[in-house]
C-alpha cells in the first residue's frame, strides 16, 4: 500500500477520534452539569484529561477492531475499506451531533467498517461480531438501566436517615469522583477503536507486523480524543443531561458509577468494544425510573433508542457505499 494512502487514513482515524471526543463528552459530564456537582468548563477539564490517561490503560479493544472483525487483506484494498468505513462514521456522528442525539460512535465505526469490509469482499469474522459486538451492545444497556435502578435504591437505603443538605453535599463530591472514572473509562474504551483501525492499517500496508498496538498510535489517539471531549458536544450534554431525564446527586452518582462499571469489564475482562453512548443514557434512565414514570421523557428515549438501532444499519450503508465510490478513485483497487 502506498505510504501517502496509509497516511491519509491515519490522519482520518485522528479526525474520526476527534468526533468521537466532542461527540461523546456528554457521556461523562452531562450528569454531573445537570445536577451542578460540577461546572461545564471543569468537568470537560476534567473529562478531556481523564479521556486522555484511559487511553493508555489497555489495548484488547483495539485488538479485537484490528484483527477480528473482518480480514482486509493488503494493498489499497484494505486502505480503501477503513478509509471508507472513518469517512461513515464521522458522517454519523457529525449528523446525529447536530440533531443532539447521543448515538454510538463504537455502532457507527464498527457499522461502517462492516459495511465497507463485505461490499470489498472481505473475510468477514461474523460469529466474533456477534459474540463480541452485537450481543454486548444490546446486553450493556440493559445492564446500565437495571443495575442504574438498583444502585439508585441502594444510595437511597444506605442513606435514608441521613440529614439531607450534607448528605446532598456528599453526594456531590461522589459524583465528581463517578464522573472521573466515567471519563476514564470512556478513554478506555473509545480511545482504542481508533488505534485499532489505524493498525489495521499499518497492518496491511506492511508498516507492523504482528497484533501489538505501537506507542505513538496510543499516543495519537489519546491526544486527538482529549481535543475532541475538550470542545465538548453540548448539544448532546444537553439532551443527556436534561432532556432524557432530571437527576438529582444521588441519581448522577448512581448512573456514573455503574456505567464505568459496566465499561472497564467489558474492555479489560472482556475486551468487547461496548457503546459508552448507550451505556450511560440507559443507567440515567434507569436512576431516573426509580422516582416516578414520568420523571423520564420517554418521547426523547424512543427517539435515543431508535437513534441507537439506526446506526449500525445506516453507518454499514454509508461504508459500502463510501467504498464503492472510493474504489473508483484509488488506483489498484
Amino acid at each position: 500500500m502506498d505510504l501517502a494512502l496509509v497516511l491519509v487514513v491515519v490522519v482520518v482515524a485522528l479526525a474520526f477520534d476527534f468526533t468521537n471526543g466532542f461527540h461523546d463528552a456528554a457521556n461523562a459530564i452531562a450528569t454531573s452539569v445537570s445536577t451542578r456537582a460540577l461546572t461545564p468548563r471543569v468537568a470537560l477539564t476534567m473529562a478531556a484529561l481523564l479521556n486522555l490517561a484511559g487511553a493508555f490503560l489497555g489495548t484488547g479493544v483495539a485488538a479485537f477492531i484490528a484483527f477480528d472483525v473482518a480480514d482486509v487483506g493488503t494493498g489499497p484494498l484494505a486502505g480503501t475499506v477503513v478509509l471508507a468505513a472513518l469517512v461513515a462514521a464521522i458522517g454519523w456522528n457529525l449528523c446525529t451531533w447536530r440533531l443532539g442525539l447521543p448515538s454510538s460512535s463504537t455502532g457507527a465505526l464498527i457499522g461502517g467498517l462492516c459495511g465497507a469490509a463485505f461490499t470489498a469482499g472481505a473475510a468477514m469474522h461474523w460469529d466474533a461480531v456477534l459474540v463480541f459486538v452485537l450481543v454486548p451492545m444490546v446486553l450493556s444497556p440493559l445492564l446500565g438501566f437495571g443495575l442504574g435502578y438498583l444502585a439508585v435504591l441502594a444510595v437511597h437505603r444506605v442513606a435514608r436517615d441521613a440529614d439531607r443538605r450534607p448528605l446532598q453535599r456528599r453526594l456531590r463530591m461522589l459524583q465528581t469522583v463517578s464522573a472521573a472514572a466515567m471519563a476514564l473509562g470512556h478513554g478506555l474504551q473509545d480511545a482504542q477503536k481508533t488505534m485499532g483501525v489505524i493498525v489495521l492499517v499499518l497492518v496491511a500496508g506492511g508498516f507492523h507486523t504482528g497484533r501489538g498496538i505501537p506507542w505513538w498510535v496510543t499516543v495519537l489517539a489519546a491526544l486527538a480524543m482529549g481535543a475532541g471531549t475538550y470542545c465538548g458536544g453540548w448539544r448532546i450534554i444537553r439532551t443527556l443531561g436534561r432532556r432524557v431525564a432530571q437527576l438529582d446527586p444521588a441519581r448522577g452518582f448512581a448512573a456514573e458509577t455503574v456505567s464505568s462499571a459496566v465499561l472497564y469489564v467489558a474492555a479489560l475482562v472482556l475486551n468487547a468494544p461496548v457503546s459508552t453512548t448507550q451505556v450511560v443514557s440507559s443507567a440515567v434512565i434507569g436512576a431516573a425510573a426509580t422516582r416516578r414514570r414520568s420523571a423520564v421523557r420517554w418521547r426523547v428515549v424512543r427517539t435515543v433508542v431508535a437513534a441507537w438501532v439506526l446506526t449500525p444499519v445506516a453507518a454499514a450503508a454509508l461504508g459500502a457505499a463510501g467504498y464503492l465510490l472510493l474504489s473508483l478513485a484509488v488506483p489498484g483497487v
